[in-house]
């Protein structure tokens, strides 16, 4: 028997910024609406803030000159997104309709919808920007499922989860903006013994020596501080978090960056990481670990 939400006004229960950082993480997520993320979610209604994996279905897209052809680029963009997402549930092992998950970080609730419709299960979503929590429970009544799918504004270094109380959970693409020992602390101590927690995340590469200037442009972009992938490894071992998977899924996802870059949709990012992709300062990896 599965367990059911009370989904809350979120604005109802914001706590104040731990730090002055989380206060202007805050405030840059409130303020966010950029057609990328937008217009990709209003495909199927499931809105993501990832970044997409895949070979991309050309025959399906036509050719520029097609009146509809920016209508198909842009559903091509959205089924490589989730496509990263069902990679990332891929990973999670065995879940049953009696668990609950945790999407931290969880944006608009793209990633905590889609764990629900395949597993059953209940997901809390926990994100600092209450913009984001509402907009993620709205669309969780509409699907009739905010008794299973609910986002609230919290800090993901310090969660209102039991110790020991959830079967799996993830960062998806979040993870650069907080302390990764703090975070793998916060994971390792609400996590079941044997539970499963993942990150797809991009980090950079430490035999290029140090961040190249693409990631630092990234960085400012997105008022982030990316991490290298030996920063995550360590983290997760001081953690009793010991990996079972680590996956390069860089040559998956340029596809992804090359086509974005050829619609209405760029946001002037796209260079740094096609770039920064290409000549390996920047990688895109899965990593899957479990609580020990």
């Amino acid at each position: 028997m599965t367990t059911e939400l009370t989904t809350t006004d979120a604005s109802a229960t914001i706590p104040g910024p731990a730090t002055p950082y989380q206060g202007d993480i805050a405030r840059y997520w409130n303020a966010e609406a950029r057609p990328v993320n937008l217009r990709l979610g209003d495909v199927d209604g499931l809105y993501h803030h990832h970044y997409g994996i895949g070979a991309v279905d050309h025959a399906s897209l036509g050719t520029p000159e097609d009146s509809e052809y920016e209508k198909k680029l842009i559903n091509e963009l959205h089924r490589l997104e989730s496509a990263q997402t069902e990679v990332l549930l891929d990973h999670l092992g065995p879940i049953t309709a009696a668990d609950t998950l945790v999407d931290a970080g969880c944006g608009r609730g793209g990633s905590s919808v889609m764990a629900h419709q395949r597993f059953g299960c209940r997901v809390e979503g926990v994100t600092l920007s209450s913009t984001q929590a509402e907009f993620g429970n709205k669309r969780a009544r509409e699907l009739g499922i905010d008794g299973h799918v609910r986002a609230q504004v919290c800090n993901m270094l310090d969660t209102p989860f039991e110790k020991g109380s959830i079967a799996a959970s993830w960062n998806n693409e979040s993870s650069m903006y907080v302390d990764l020992d703090d975070l793998m602390a916060e994971h390792s101590r609400f996590l079941r013994v044997g539970g499963r927690y993942v990150t797809i995340t991009g980090c950079w590469n430490p035999k290029y020596g140090q961040p190249s200037k693409w990631v630092s442009q990234i960085n400012a972009h997105f008022e982030c501080n990316i991490h290298s992938r030996r920063e995550y490894l360590k983290a997760m071992a001081d953690n009793r978090l010991v990996p079972q998977a680590v996956i390069d899924l860089t040559p998956d996802t340029l596809p992804y960056w090359e086509l974005r870059a050829t619609s209405s949709l760029v946001t002037g990012i796209e260079e740094a990481f096609i770039e920064s992709y290409r000549d390996g300062s920047f990688q895109y990896v899965l990593i899957a670990a479990d609580r020990v």
